[in-house]
């Protein structure tokens, strides 16, 4: 396969002007690559490149033959499901064939959709519902029950031969081993096996303990360990299912739709997600749809998409079904968050603590909902267990906020003369020879005049999380140092407004700006000071803890590492760092400076009247999205108040507020019997320390 992927999905189109016989061999290289890829996906369990690229692909192919349907060949991937390939598993043949769904990649194409699906009705016939269901991000199977006892698992396989893994599926505790309540003669429910956030990263962290190999991402981990061939090896994934259709049924009756179906199925005993709704307007599914991708990161489990299917089951038997495909649903794929690109190069930043990071350059690529040309590889490690090079074609993964990883290369795709990547023995900015701090994975400058350490230093203080300067964005932080009117973040303090009035782009106003924001800056409060002076292992939520714990910098600054140990989330590495932060001569030098400089704030928690602490001693975990405040804000007013705001919700857990989309922390309290209040009971709890009457 090696070099071909990428040349495919680069050249882009056809013209008027290919020859069929340019197009005939396109066709012939999109089915063998898309075959390959099936099979690696829907067989093996291990694909090779992202979803987004797979369809890429796919539509090129579906486009071609659309437009020279004369040179569609009978064993085309467009008249098949998956793959099938060499298995240790007996072969399941399926009754009715396992589909996959066609996509939309925008609202335009799923109005499209619904508007083609209406004009195959007659005129006596329209779509009164719409369900919308989440699309995981897992493996699909099939489960048959024969009166009520669970007989046979399969996955899908090509959609017609599918592989037999019923013992690994009795190992997973969603799935029923026997229906409860009235069940059909048989029942073929079908769904996805998944492995939750959490579940995958327990299992990770016991790996890396006992120094094994850690996973790459919940689906291949999920597809891998189906099939195993040793099903206590399954059983100790901790797998979870969710049912989504029906197969084969026999001597049953219906329901009348596919929502009302599915409670049918609740009510059997299978697991139904609870993120499955019904709408009556088409608009509120654009709505819906719009409301998941802000949420999809809450979830404990990856999804890539919502799947949109016409509820009345009268109408979907007349609207049936393409060669792979049914017309009555959809997959609405949301904006991808792995893609490949080509890995132009591979440099090192220097951070603010001297800390050497190998990033990537890349050929930019759309991905998370914006287009990145870099892309971190964390250390030196990684790059090796990795095993990227320049001039690899990688998986890139960006997921919300968080900042583009370079995963994996594509190994079919490597340059015959490539060679790995060396980690540089001297520092790029400053030259100063790099040291690898026995038993750390992080590689170090140890000058901490470097410039890029000053640089870096500066940048992080005035941060919005940090100091909050306005008018120090990073060009304007490289212009001060470089004009040596900032050597280190005290400076900030004492900058001269003459000198950089006469500066070319400084105007009246921006330096009048400048200088309020510094003014400002000199009264923000101890946490945000901490996390500004970048004490290692202190980020905002600690720095926080501390401020909470303190009065002010001086009383800090006379604290035994007792006094710090005892503090309930710090544990004795975090207390240790700080303590030992706190002897460094030049750390109290930079404190007296800041000090004398009018920089000596006081923690907010400490100046609060205790009949505000209406919180104290209470645990409240923030789940969802909410109306009067963001999430942060939220739990920042729990801590104001004295109470404490964890991530997750434990048998410690007082109470769980929740906003709409709470996902699996609604579970959890329900686990726990933990009380779950809305923003108006939060907000009376927040006035009286108690809930309404």
């Amino acid at each position: 396969m090696a070099q071909r992927y990428y040349r495919i999905v680069s050249k882009g189109g056809f013209s008027d002007t290919d020859s069929e016989k340019e197009v005939s061999l396109r066709l012939e290289k999109l089915g063998e690559l898309i075959r390959y890829h099936n099979d690696l996906y829907h067989v093996q369990g291990v694909p090779e490149i992202p979803d987004s690229d797979f369809d890429s692909l796919w539509h090129e192919l579906i486009a071609l033959e659309e437009k020279y349907p004369n040179l569609v060949k009978s064993d085309s991937p467009s008249t098949n499901v998956g793959g099938r390939s060499n298995t240790p598993f007996a072969e399941v043949e399926h009754r009715l064939p396992m589909q996959s769904l066609d996509n939309a990649f925008d609202i335009e194409q799923l109005h499209s959709w619904a508007d083609k699906i209406e004009r195959r009705l007659d005129g006596n016939q329209k779509i009164s519902s719409w369900v919308c269901e989440l699309k995981f991000d897992g493996l699909a199977v099939s489960i048959r029950y024969e009166k009520g006892q669970l007989v046979q698992a399969a996955t899908r396989g090509d959609g017609v031969i599918g592989e037999d893994v019923t013992d690994n599926v009795l190992t997973i505790s969603d799935v029923p081993k026997s229906l409860r309540n009235e069940f059909p003669e048989i029942l073929e429910v079908r769904g996805e096996v998944y492995l939750g956030i959490e579940a995958f990263n327990s299992l990770n962290r016991s790996r890396e303990s006992s120094n094994e190999p850690i996973f790459a991402n919940p689906r291949n981990t999920a597809a891998g360990s189906l099939r195993q061939k040793d099903s206590t090896v399954t059983a100790s994934r901790n797998l979870s299912f969710w049912a989504y259709q029906i197969g084969e049924i026999k001597d049953a009756s219906l329901e009348n739709g596919h929502y009302e179906t599915m409670q049918w199925l609740r009510k059997l005993g299978l697991p139904i997600n609870e993120h499955a709704r019904r709408f009556t307007d088409f608009q509120d599914v654009v709505s819906y749809i719009e409301s998941i991708e802000g949420m999809r990161h809450d979830l404990d489990y990856e999804i890539d998409g919502v799947v949109v299917k016409v509820d009345d089951l009268v109408i979907q038997q007349e609207l049936g079904s393409t060669a792979r495909a049914p017309r009555w649903a959809i997959a609405y794929k949301l904006p991808p968050e792995e893609r490949t690109t080509r890995l132009i190069d591979i440099e090192v930043s220097i951070g603010p603590g001297g800390q050497a990071t190998p990033f990537a350059k890349l050929e930019p690529v759309f991905v998370g909902g914006s287009t990145i040309g870099t892309a971190t590889l964390h250390n030196a490690d990684q790059v090796i267990e990795k095993d990227v090079r320049p001039g690899d074609l990688v998986v890139v993964r960006k997921a919300g906020d968080v900042i583009p990883e370079v995963l994996r290369p594509v190994l079919s795709e490597r340059p015959k003369n490539s060679r790995p990547w060396k980690f540089p023995s001297s520092c790029p900015a400053c030259k100063t020879h790099l040291e690898r701090r026995e038993g750390e994975a992080a590689t170090f400058c140890n000058n901490y005049e470097c410039p890029r350490q000053i640089r870096g230093r500066i940048e992080h203080f005035v941060s919005r999380g940090a100091m909050d300067i306005e008018g120090f964005g990073e060009q304007r932080v490289d212009l001060f140092v470089s004009e040596g009117l900032i050597r280190d973040v005290s400076d900030i303090f004492r900058i001269d407004f003459d000198r950089i009035s006469t500066m070319e782009g400084f105007g009246e106003l921006s330096v009048t700006n400048l200088k309020n924001a510094i003014e400002e800056a000199r009264s923000r409060d101890l946490g945000r000071l901490l996390f500004a002076l970048r004490i290692p292992h202190v980020g905002i939520t600690i720095a926080n803890l501390i401020a909470e714990n303190f009065s002010d910098i001086e009383e800090l600054k006379k604290a035994k590492i007792h006094d710090l140990e005892i503090i309930d989330g710090l544990g004795p590495k975090i207390a240790s760092s700080v303590f030992e932060w706190f002897m460094n001569d030049r750390n109290i030098s930079l404190i007296s400076s800041l000090q004398n400089l009018g920089v000596n704030p006081r923690s907010e928690l400490k100046q609060m009247a205790e009949s505000e602490m209406t919180l104290k001693g209470m645990t409240i975990v923030v789940t969802g999205k909410l109306k009067d405040f963001s999430r942060e804000e939220a739990r920042r007013v729990i801590k104001d108040r004295g109470g404490n705001s964890p991530a997750s919700v434990s048998a410690k857990t007082t109470y769980l507020l929740a906003g709409e989309g709470g996902g699996s922390k609604l579970d959890q309290a329900e686990k726990f019997g933990v009380s779950v209040i809305d923003e108006s009971v939060f907000s009376h709890l927040i006035e009286n320390g108690e809930l309404p009457e």
